[in-house]
């Protein structure tokens, strides 16, 4: 019994050392994150859309 009750000791001084994100960062974070992945979307959409518009003409 006394491991147990030395890992939850431990768990709990641990825990006590993380720093949580506050709601700024996180909403910063989400705001980054989507507009990378918009733009990298956009993109490939682009890239796709030349490809397929250049495959059609070959073919054609």
């Amino acid at each position: 019994m006394s491991k147990t009750s030395s890992y939850l000791n431990n768990v709990k001084s641990e825990l006590s050392k993380v720093i949580f994100p506050i709601k700024t960062q996180i909403r910063t974070a989400y705001i980054s994150v989507f507009i990378v992945v918009t733009v990298i979307a956009l993109y490939l959409a682009m890239i796709d859309g030349a490809m397929s518009f250049t495959l059609s003409s070959v073919i054609k």
